[in-house]
């Protein structure tokens, strides 16, 4: 029988245009797939926090699939985790594609993982830097393309590229640590005069300028009349920072200033720590060197973390600074949102924050001093923490 040769060839045809069409198809999917690997899972603490709300799934769908890019610093802290969590769940309710990424405090990782967000597309950039300086000409590049970007909880410096700033009063941070600090040496320590040290965060972080300069606004008259000493001699920024916000490293010069200045019989009276990673690493010390019950200092803090908490409980921490990363992350939603609708964000501060190229207009919170007194009703029965949380 003879064949029809054209109507092997449609045949033929309808074949490879079908195997055409399985191939993007796949391909597709793969895209997809390698998209959502490069994103960085928020540990398991961090999965309750990113459990769509009732909130969230009643949130009005603006983002329309828009690419957005959220890099932070590190999962080492866990307050990173929840602002991370929170902000993507808050724009993904809205409808935006959202790419979050931990840099693990790597300066060249967190660079790189900007420049990759940039590379794809990224409408808007959120970024919590390691260190705000270092990013220049990779946020200049970005505004060059048209990506804006927003400066979260650290300020980025050197740069006309940032076009917000989302943020706590980190000046009244470091004031209300200092005023924990003396009110908890006055209620367990009696009279004065109080041998106090003092620590700061990393000098790659400008909030730690911030929360030092608000910390001395409280502590340097105090110092001036002699109410409080340093005995160390440690007083200055350069002095008493603490690179990377590391415990470990405020741990090796806290057993330091012990051994230096404490081993004559001296009460350490009180500790300004701003942070609670570094008031652990500090209490750490203090246990090795046999200060225990009532001897133990007074220690402020900051975040709220679970761990610190539990020390507050235990009267081994007396306080920390609580800073709802749920609000925070709120806010620079809000900001990302109004930004591509065109509209001007919600701002609160057009002052304060000079990052070297212009003041920065901000939007900022206010923090909270927890105690062993009002912990329940500010984290646990505020729902920022669990009760489970701090068993």
């Amino acid at each position: 029988m003879k064949r029809n040769k054209w109507g092997v060839r449609k045949v033929l045809s309808l074949l490879v245009v079908l195997a055409m069409s399985v191939s993007m198809f796949t391909a597709c999917g793969n895209k997809t797939d390698t998209t959502e690997t490069t994103k960085t899972e928020p540990t398991k603490a961090a999965a309750t926090e990113a459990e769509p709300t009732e909130a969230a799934a009643a949130t009005e769908q603006t983002g329309s699939g828009q690419y957005i890019g959220i890099a932070m610093p590190t999962q080492s802290s866990e307050r990173w985790i929840k602002d991370g969590a929170a902000m993507k769940e808050i724009l993904e309710a809205k409808g935006y594609t959202v790419d979050l990424q931990y840099a693990e405090d790597d300066i060249p990782t967190q660079k790189s993982q900007i420049e990759n967000m940039i590379t794809k597309g990224a409408k808007v950039l959120v970024i919590a830097a390691i260190d705000g300086s270092t990013l220049s000409d990779t946020l200049d590049a970005a505004a060059a393309e048209g990506v804006k970007v927003i400066s979260y909880d650290r300020l980025l410096v050197n740069t006309d590229a940032v076009s917000y700033y989302a943020t706590f009063d980190n000046r009244r941070v470091g004031q209300q640590q200092a005023q924990s600090l003396v009110d908890g040496m006055k209620a367990l320590k009696g009279e004065g005069p109080y041998n106090i040290e003092l620590f700061a965060g990393s000098p790659d972080d400008t909030n730690s300028f911030y929360f030092f300069q608000g910390a001395m606004d409280v502590l340097q008259p105090l110092i001036d009349d002699g109410t409080v000493v340093v005995p160390s001699g440690q007083v200055t920024q350069d002095e008493v920072g603490t690179l990377r916000w590391d415990g470990a490293v405020a741990q090796a010069r806290m057993d330091a200033i012990l051994a230096a200045n404490y081993t004559d019989g001296k009460t350490l009276h009180g500790v300004l720590s701003p942070y609670d990673g570094l008031s652990r690493g500090i209490l750490s010390a203090t246990t090795a060197f046999g200060l225990t019950g009532a001897d133990i200092p007074v220690v402020s803090g900051q975040d709220a973390e679970a761990a610190s908490i539990k020390l507050i409980v235990s009267g081994d921490q007396y306080s920390t600074i609580l800073k709802d990363t749920r609000e925070l992350a709120k806010v620079a939603a809000g900001m990302v949102d109004a930004v591509l609708s065109g509209k001007e964000p919600e701002i609160n501060d057009t002052e304060t924050y000079d990052n070297n190229v212009k003041i920065v207009p901000s939007y900022l919170l206010e923090p909270f001093v927890v105690t062993k007194d009002n912990y329940q009703e500010l984290v646990i029965d505020s729902g920022y923490l669990t009760a489970d949380d701090i068993k």
